[in-house]
């Protein structure tokens, strides 16, 4: 056989084999693009005490000494078994390229227990009746924040003015991240955050979502710096009703968020910040956000 019509051969396998989930949009871990950006990897230790290497991506804007930085972070498929195939976007995806074209430097990163970061997942709890969503969130935060410690003393970046922005589960790792010591960011954006949606593989179905929102009171008590939460009106995973239940439980005791609903996209809303073309919707939000705090871009 010929290389020619060998390549051929590979090509038409690949075009006509599936090998992502559905989730994949949703949760922060396609992968289609050639733009790998800078690879990084961030130390850091697990319950047990082992060490692991969280694999991640540095996406730098051009003509910029030291931009601002903007840490994004990924969700949780539903499925465990979708957990080790996560990947990373790629510095040429839509969102990560909303905010390098704003001259901001992104990194993003794969927490522990997802892709090739590989080792235990650490942010979970022992099924819907013993549902810990507080634990748990204090749980991603400290991931988060091991990020942004580490990425901060690098020469390459402005070491404040960070900004962190997180979907569904590390959007609710978001909501932790504020409540406990976070010197080097200035605002955090929560893209539909939370944990338990689709109990049973049910839309609109959430495990304990009074558990929740008791959990986002205790976040709100020592959050201290501003937040955008961006709910869309049709998100299966976390409904207008319950995302407002969160936001004023997380303000009525102090903390600093504006809510903000989109009209419906696609199927699912829950899709909105990954989802195709999703930055002519949240992106116009976001950019009305970053002119009212201190971190403009670079």
């Amino acid at each position: 056989m010929t290389k020619a019509i060998l390549r051929t051969l590979v090509v038409a396998v690949l075009l006509s084999v599936n090998v992502l989930p559905r989730e994949g949009v949703a949760y922060g871990f396609f992968d289609g693009h050639r733009d790998e950006g800078r690879p990084i990897q961030i130390p850091i230790n697990d319950d047990g005490g082992r060490q692991w290497l969280m694999q991640g991506r540095v996406c730098r804007p051009e003509g910029i000494s030291r931009p601002q930085l903007v840490v994004i972070n990924h969700g949780s498929p539903p499925r465990a078994s979708d957990r080790p195939g996560m990947s990373l976007e790629s510095c040429d995806s839509e969102v990560v390229q909303w905010f390098v074209r704003r001259h901001y430097a992104v990194a993003v990163v794969l927490r522990l227990g997802y892709g090739r970061t590989g080792g235990p997942w650490t942010e979970g709890y022992e099924g819907c009746e013993n549902a810990d969503y507080y634990k748990a969130g204090l749980e991603t935060a400290r991931q988060l924040k091991t990020m942004v410690d580490y990425l901060v003393k690098l020469p390459d970046f402005e070491p404040n003015g960070v900004i962190v922005v997180g979907q569904s589960a590390g959007g609710w790792g978001t909501l932790a991240y504020d409540s406990i010591d976070h010197p080097n960011v200035a605002a955090f954006i929560n893209m539909a955050g939370g944990r338990g949606g689709h109990h049973h593989d049910r839309p609109d179905s959430n495990c304990h979502p009074e558990k929740l929102v008791e959990a986002t009171s205790k976040f709100g008590r020592t959050a201290t710096t501003p937040m955008l939460w961006v709910y869309v009106k049709n998100d299966s995973y976390f409904n207008p009703t319950l995302a407002t239940a969160m936001h004023q439980a997380f303000i009525q005791v102090g903390g600093k968020a504006d809510l903000v609903a989109p009209r419906a996209f696609g199927d699912d809303g829950h899709h909105l910040f990954f989802g195709r073309n999703g930055s002519e919707v949240w992106g116009p939000i976001v950019d009305r956000f970053l002119k009212t705090i201190k971190a403009p871009a670079s």
